[in-house]
Order: C-alpha cells, then structure tokens, then sequence
C-alpha cells in the first residue's frame, strides 16, 4: 500500500536479475502500485513469466543510498521494483 516502509532484499543470483545493488538492503517507501506483469527474471531465460509479478514505484532518500550524498537532504530517487526482491511489504 501506499506509504509502506521496506527494505530490498540483498542477492545477487547468477542469472538475470532486476534490482540494482544500489537499492539492495536498503529501505524505501512505496509511492504506488504500476501493476501486475510476468515476472522479467524468467522471461529473460525464455520462461513464461509466471507467477506473475506485482510492480510498485518506491521512494528512496538519496541520503540512504549513497554513503557520501552531498546533495539536498531532501532529495529522493523513484524506482520501480518487484514485489519478489522487496521485504516486509
């Protein structure tokens, strides 16, 4: 739901993958739902796609993200995410 807190799960498997090590272990906020869509990890490797994924946009402090951020405090990135890659959400 909009608003909830969680973190990205931290994994690097040796096939296709789609969360950017940058946002992995780190924690975001959900701005909204994009959808449900076959799952690209397996579509990459000519798989079905399924289960089906849901896909949301998440918010992240640039200050969360890199060690040394000097910009605004208050600058975010927006993401989309899988649902399998995030964490209590």
């Amino acid at each position: 739901r909009k608003g909830d807190r969680g973190g990205v799960r931290v994994d690097y498997p040796t096939h296709h993958f789609r969360s950017p090590a940058y946002i992995q272990g780190k924690l975001g906020r959900v701005e909204a739902l994009c959808g449900i869509f076959p799952n690209p990890e397996s579509l990459a490797h000519g798989g079905d796609g399924l289960p089906a994924q849901p896909l949301y946009l998440i918010k992240f402090a640039q200050t969360d993200l890199w060690e040394n951020y000097n910009g605004p405090a208050g600058d975010t990135l927006l993401i989309d995410v899988y649902e399998n890659w995030l964490e209590n959400i």
